[in-house]
């Protein structure tokens, strides 16, 4: 699982990445939630069910790889269909390309999973 994640940045840069996750996080999944309250598009269903399964792993900061990158193929899928703002797709993209590339920081649970640990080695 460790090749997964590619560092665990702590101080501002893991700040950063928290911010990055709980903005996009947050976004997804609201707009998930949203857009399945509404009930008027039945044939955009399973993006918004990507995108709310995937807003919950960026949140949480769980498995933030494989999160990240459903929130790509849920926002590619909503950006072509033509259901969201080629603005906001394109910034929600770009975010969650970034922090799939730079991994979840230290503040989140991938972090405590997976994360440096030190070994105290005795004889």
């Amino acid at each position: 699982m460790q090749r997964l994640f590619s560092i665990f940045p702590n101080g501002l840069p893991g700040k950063g990445l928290l911010v990055l996750r709980l903005a996009a996080g947050g976004f997804l999944l609201t707009n998930g939630i949203a857009w399945l309250a509404s009930g008027q598009h039945r044939d955009a269903t399973a993006p918004a069910i990507i995108g709310i399964a995937a807003g919950l792993l960026m949140l949480i900061g769980i498995w933030t790889p494989v999160g990240s990158v459903l929130a790509v193929i849920s926002q590619s899928w909503t950006l072509l269909v033509g259901r969201i703002m080629p603005q906001t797709g394109i910034l929600l993209i770009s975010i969650s390309l970034a922090v799939a590339m730079l991994g979840p920081g230290a503040w989140s649970i991938d972090a405590l999973l997976f994360g440096r640990h030190r070994l105290d080695i005795t004889d």
